[in-house]
């Protein structure tokens, strides 16, 4: 089962994953939600659409912006709605 792991801590796991351009994106109710906070930084895809960001909490250190999802995608990017994906060190697993 495919997991998002940073710092020692299992951040998502689901056997639902979708993978585009090279990144795993897991359902949002996969996600610890306790483990994110909300970032103010955002990002513009061509063909996604308007991404948002969280930064990843795990015992008091902080991996800004190391999460991200696209609330409102583009309907060429329908797949990732209501999944988050993650990078800067937060390794995923098969």
């Amino acid at each position: 089962m495919p997991r998002a792991i940073w710092n020692g801590a299992v951040i998502a796991e689901s056997d639902d994953t979708v993978v585009v351009e090279g990144y795993t994106y897991f359902p949002r109710d996969s996600v610890h939600a306790e483990l994110l906070a909300p970032s103010d930084h955002t990002s513009a895809c061509p063909w996604k659409g308007q991404a948002s960001y969280h930064t990843v909490v795990v015992d008091g250190q902080r991996n800004a912006d190391a999460a991200w999802e696209y609330r409102d995608p583009k309907p060429a990017a329908a797949a990732v709605r209501d999944r988050i994906a993650f990078w800067r060190g937060v390794r995923v697993e098969p």
